[in-house]
């Protein structure tokens, strides 16, 4: 259709010749994602509701992205919804997973690194809602800010997956050490957002061929999000997503440094464009 991606005229010149690649790629990411979480889910009949409040979150948030991505294309330029809007959009994606995830399952509300128990900070329902919330938008937010490079946001999303895989298949294995008895059903998420990552990497390899949009970034973050929340591990993905969290430290600390000194750490923020 000829749904060209504007450039903002902030970024560097080298990205000039990209205006005009077709964008919205991240609709195939969560298809993709999608169908391969319902094939798998058929075969072998593993359904429950904390993968399906996952891919809920995961699609919702695509919509989200979606509007955005359409707004930009229509009016031609770098600016699709505003900050608020946007924010509204991921608030109430946010608050239909915790709904799902406290009414139907028995997620643990603590904040820990890999079991439920570790630190032992239980937060009780309200408290885990709003670190719920605050930690699909921190995610959401950090993986659209690293996606400005070729193959940066999705082929380190990727790799996360894969970790969350082997997570997902860990607490399976070992349900009874972890306290959790869905392990499975969330290797099958990660492994179903990995592949569409992963496949839409093939046309996303610099020279992209096409650019996945706050479509893929918000869905890509808001799994990795659910995932950490629903295993018990939102303390381990900073570490697992350790790039997503650099590229958005470099924008806090270049606005904080021109608003308080005029001056700029980074000759360009996010930190991909630094390099």
């Amino acid at each position: 259709r000829k749904i060209g991606q504007p450039i903002h005229e902030d970024v560097p010149e080298g990205h000039m010749v990209k205006a005009g690649t077709p964008t919205m790629g991240g609709v195939a990411i969560v298809a993709g994602a999608l169908a391969g979480y319902l094939v798998s889910n058929l075969y072998d009949g593993v359904f429950t509701w904390t993968g399906i409040a996952s891919m809920v979150a995961i699609a919702g948030a695509g919509v989200v992205g979606l509007f955005d991505d359409w707004l930009k294309v229509a009016k031609e330029r770098n600016l699709g919804l505003n900050k608020r809007a946007k924010m509204i959009g991921l608030l109430l994606v946010a608050l239909v997973f915790v709904v799902l995830m406290l009414t139907r399952t028995n997620v643990h509300t603590t904040i820990s690194f890999t079991v439920w128990y570790d630190l032992g900070w239980d937060l009780g329902e309200i408290g885990w809602a709003i670190w719920e919330i605050l930690l699909i938008s921190g995610t959401s937010n950090a993986v659209n800010l690293t996606d400005g490079l070729d193959g940066l946001a999705a082929g380190a999303a990727a790799l996360v997956f894969a970790g969350y895989v082997v997570i997902g298949y860990s607490i399976f294995r070992y349900s009874g050490f972890f306290g959790i008895n869905v392990g499975l059903d969330l290797a099958v998420v990660a492994a179903a957002v990995m592949g569409g990552c992963a496949g839409f990497l093939w046309w996303n390899a610099a020279p992209a061929q096409i650019f996945m949009g706050d479509t893929g970034s918000l869905a890509i973050g808001t799994g990795l999000a659910a995932l950490a929340l629903s295993s018990s591990t939102a303390l381990l993905l900073p570490i697992l997503g350790l790039v997503f969290v650099v590229e958005t430290v470099s924008v806090i600390l270049q606005v904080a440094s021109f608003r308080l000194f005029g001056r700029r750490i980074f000759r360009m923020a996010p930190i991909h464009h630094h390099f």
